[in-house]
């Protein structure tokens, strides 16, 4: 087993020893009010990775995370850098100047323990329960969008000059023990033989063996991984799925940015595109009734469409506006003739980055059904069989999405070839 990374002053907290550490701190303490053993501490945290504690007192509640030196999902025998939470706090820092009020509000941070207070968001909840449960939530589309127009064009080439913007990657580098985890887990292992993939079996037996041996697959995610390794396009979040988004319906807040670093701005537009299309595929399997959810498939689809259309509206709109980076130089396209061929060009700028949303939505899919990590999405589907069909019909589309990225010219065909998957049986079914 490889060694833990044990830093001087680190500890994993319990919520006896986290009680006496918020208690040091007059800010923290204030927030939450009266005496720090009225306070109500639990640990909530369901994800991979980190330990989340809630903490509640009479004025008002945080909340806690703080690094493991390993990946919580699999145990110590794969230690993880304690720094991911170094570049959550950085992350979160630069997003809340970017997209104000998008992100949640860092109430403390200590490097030692690896550990960040954060505003406790309520009534909001973990958005990809919502849609599991058919909810629909009308500012997403409006919220979300605006989130990402801004993070990724306002820390670009377009918008940064050049020095500043390598200062900017220079600090992100270090991230690379995450970066290595998607590297691995969504470009690489799903089209192999990897220890840790898992599917429904014995469903999807003969799919999986298919992905491994695709050849045509296997040069696409290829092509992805490279663009992923060497495309420092924009800070982007790396890790944008419906568990990291928090929502009401009147508001949406993204969180947990611990994979950030710069990267491709496709990664995180086909994040988001990728785990809306999972939730409209795996609708299927939480009906009661045949139909039911109709109507929450339809503001799915929708959500899709105006994910995508409206990203691209606000991030053009910031490219005529705020483009103050080193890229296209305001020089070279002067005048009425200038600037229509550099709105021409701009246009074919949203083509290519729109060819790798599409792509990188495919790869997010079936990492997420192939690989080691599973979304709530399909897992909660109880029968195996049901859970099976619309796993299947998932990868059905992003098999087409990943080799034949071209065929999809904008988001309508997109949107269209997933209702015909929907549609689409099986031979097992």
């Amino acid at each position: 087993m490889a060694a833990l990374q044990q830093p001087p002053g680190y500890r994993i907290l319990g919520e006896a020893e986290l009680r006496d550490y918020l208690a040091q701190f007059p800010k923290v303490a204030a927030r939450l009010g009266d005496a720090p053993h009225s306070w109500s501490i639990e640990e909530v945290g369901d994800g991979n990775l980190n330990l989340v504690f809630i903490v509640r007192g009479a004025a008002d509640g945080i909340a806690v995370k703080q690094a493991l030196p390993y990946v919580r999902l699999v145990g110590e025998s794969w230690p993880l850098p304690l720094s991911r939470a170094h570049y959550e706090y950085l992350a979160l820092t630069h997003q809340a100047r970017l997209a104000p009020g998008l992100v949640p509000a860092v109430l403390h941070h200590d490097e030692a323990l690896a550990l960040t207070a954060m505003e406790l968001l309520t009534p909001h909840i973990i958005m990809r329960k919502g849609l599991v449960a058919g909810k629909v939530y009308p500012r997403f589309v409006e919220d979300v969008t605006t989130f990402l127009a801004r993070t990724l064009f306002l820390t670009s080439d377009l918008a940064v000059p050049a020095a500043e913007k390598k200062e900017h990657i220079a600090a992100f580098t270090g991230n690379h023990a995450l970066c290595r985890i998607t590297e691995d887990l969504i470009f690489t292992d799903p089209y192999r033989a990897a220890e840790q993939n898992r599917w429904t079996s014995p469903w999807l037996d003969a799919t999986a063996a298919r992905f491994r041996d695709d050849l045509d697959a296997h040069v696409a995610i290829s092509r992805l991984k490279l663009k992923f390794l060497s495309h420092p396009e924009a800070l982007i979040h790396g890790d944008l799925h419906t568990g990291s988004i928090m929502v009401t319906e009147s508001e949406t807040r993204v969180i947990d940015p611990e994979f950030a670093f710069y990267g491709p701005m496709g990664f995180d537009i086909g994040a988001v595109i990728a785990n809306l299309l999972m939730a409209y595929l795996a609708s299927a399997g939480h009906e009661r009734s045949a139909g039911e959810r109709h109507e929450f498939e339809a503001w799915m689809l929708g959500t899709v469409e105006g994910v995508w259309t409206e990203f691209a509206r606000k991030f053009l709109g910031l490219w005529r506006t705020e483009a103050k980076g080193d890229a296209y130089p305001v020089s070279l396209f002067s005048g009425e003739a200038g600037e229509m061929r550099l709105e021409v060009e701009r246009q074919t700028y949203m083509a290519l980055l729109f060819r790798d949303t599409v792509g990188f939505a495919a790869a997010k899919i079936i990492r997420r059904i192939l690989g080691l990590a599973h979304n709530i999405d399909f897992e909660w589907i109880e029968d195996t069989r049901s859970r099976a069909v619309c796993e299947a019909r998932s990868l059905r589309l992003a098999r087409a999405m990943l080799v034949g990225t071209a065929t999809f010219p904008d988001i309508a065909a997109l949107t269209s070839a997933a209702r015909e998957s929907r549609q689409w049986q099986p031979d097992f079914a």
